[in-house]
């Protein structure tokens, strides 16, 4: 009995060893949104001083109130509801073009037959080589060219090509039985309604964990939309909040975190909701 107490006595250490990394990680990435927090609960004045307190204060219906309706006080500032409402078209928009465009192009490459196929896929693939701030310069000229700077077209068109989605609906296309895709044949079913009746229902998972990804990539731009969105009416909430701060005289730091508080939200609120669909995805290989 000795050796099977010390080997309990052991798992018992090495879980208490765990519990404390990860409740340490925890802290450590949970602090700074609770002083968001905290911080959107008290005066400006409080923050300006450096005196902010650990818990809450009273203000915090009045300081997200001000916050939604008119962003702060500095007269180029935005409301945040117009500027999550923004923030939310372009992360649906980039979400939604990516997983259609990569999941043709990986549909096309799987399951068709046609010269240059592995070639195409390919140049698609080495594009992960080339960083966002390598193809930024030429893509806004273009987008200049095409006048599409401070539209809605070019916020969004030139972020929905991903090579990486395509690469990951390539690779779970190929482990679809090729029984299945004679079973259509037999039955009459064209490409599209092959892709529309058996190839989409099998990938949902799938679509649900890339679709959790991409709205939070989508949502969380910044470069980007700090080139091309030069007018309040694209404006996003990651740019809007970055004009919220001023001079430190000027600057309303509860507003300020307040609105950071809120652009937290949908992302967190994405990813609870869809959280069985998300994790699914992402361990499911075989269908």
């Amino acid at each position: 009995m000795r050796p099977a107490s010390t080997a309990a006595a052991a798992g018992q250490r090495s879980n208490l060893v765990a519990y404390l990394v990860l409740g340490f990680g925890v802290v450590l990435f949970a602090l700074p949104v609770w002083l968001a927090f905290v911080g959107s609960t008290h005066e400006a004045g409080r923050i300006g001083r450096g005196d902010l307190p650990l818990l809450p204060g009273g203000r915090m219906l009045e300081n997200y109130a001000a916050s939604w309706e008119r962003g702060g006080s500095l007269s180029f500032a935005s409301p945040v509801r117009d500027l999550m409402w923004h923030s939310f078209l372009m992360a649906m928009g980039v979400a939604v073009g990516k997983i259609a465009i990569s999941i043709l192009s990986a549909y096309a490459v799987v399951f068709f037959r046609f010269p240059g196929r592995m070639v195409a896929f390919w140049l698609i693939f080495i594009t992960l080589m080339l960083p966002v701030e390598v193809r930024i310069i030429p893509t806004f000229e273009v987008m200049a060219q095409l006048d599409l700077i401070n539209s809605w077209a070019g916020l969004i068109v030139p972020l929905i090509a991903s090579a990486t989605a395509t690469l990951l609906f390539r690779q779970f296309f190929l482990t679809i039985p090729d029984e299945l895709l004679e079973a259509a044949k037999i039955d009459g079913a064209g490409p599209l309604r092959f892709l529309r009746d058996v190839v989409l229902p099998l990938s949902a998972t799938n679509l649900a964990a890339l679709f959790v990804i991409l709205f939070i990539y989508g949502w969380n731009q910044y470069l980007w939309p700090l080139l091309v969105a030069t007018g309040p009416h694209v404006e996003t909430i990651v740019i809007g909040i970055v004009k919220m701060i001023g001079p430190d005289s000027a600057t309303d730091w509860n507003l300020v975190m307040a609105a950071s508080v809120l652009a937290m939200l949908p992302p967190v609120a994405v990813v609870v909701l869809m959280q069985r669909w998300f994790v699914r995805g992402l361990v499911e290989t075989e269908k």
